[in-house]
């Protein structure tokens, strides 16, 4: 019951109609569902990280913490895969599902769905196409570029990524992945609509904002 829950998107996928041009009530409510879906366990995920709330969370999951995030990453892989396949379906057929076609929040759902997979160098463009087109919100494609950056090793643009991993010149922590010129990021996050300075951003997210360079991180 549950595989067939998960692919239910996908199986109904022939029946959307429309154009880009138009809104689409059948397309906005199946990307809704892909939705629920891409959040389905990345809260539990996100409290497994927490050094103060790990513990807790795994001991309210009967688990170890090592188990539990094996196993929920586990179920949340599996509906991310399913996720890819739909809105590449959906891609090929109307371009990216934007604001025109399903409305707010929900032109927001395919991003999600790359942004937290394999495929952001392939959808890049059709990413950056629909915010200029204002289909798509211009922070959420400036996030997107920003892990693009961090995953090719490069400086990001606006401050949006954080790193938890074994540095080289610092210690096993959480960071601000290395900015292209930092003094001038808040300038660039304001234009690009994102709400939090670069400091305050860093907080929300538990991590204490530093300036790193690239050669300090590799």
């Amino acid at each position: 019951m549950k595989y067939f829950i998960l692919l239910l998107p996908i199986c109904f996928l022939p029946l959307i109609s429309g154009a880009q041009s138009q809104f689409n009530p059948h397309l906005k409510k199946q990307l809704d569902s892909v939705m629920v879906l891409d959040q389905k366990y990345r809260d539990t995920l996100t409290l497994l990280m927490e050094p103060k709330k790990r513990d807790s969370m795994a001991k309210s999951l009967s688990m170890s913490v090592g188990r539990a995030n094996s196993y929920y990453w586990t179920k949340q892989d599996i509906a991310d895969s399913l996720n890819v396949l739909f809105v590449e379906a959906v891609f090929k057929k109307y371009g990216y599902p934007g604001k025109t076609l399903v409305d707010t929040p929900t032109n927001e759902t395919a991003w999600y769905v790359i942004q937290h997979s394999h495929k952001i160098d392939q959808y890049m463009p059709l990413m950056k196409a629909a915010a200029e087109k204002g289909e798509l919100p211009f922070r959420l494609y400036a996030m997107m570029l920003d892990r693009q950056l961090m995953n090719q090793n490069k400086e990001q643009i606006y401050g949006t990524q954080i790193s938890c991993r074994k540095f080289k010149n610092i210690k096993d922590e959480c960071i601000v992945w290395p900015i292209k010129d930092p003094a001038n990021v808040n300038q660039r996050r304001k234009a690009a609509g994102l709400p939090l300075t670069v400091e305050q951003n860093a907080t929300r997210l538990g991590v204490v904002y530093k300036v790193y360079t690239i050669d300090q991180v590799q």
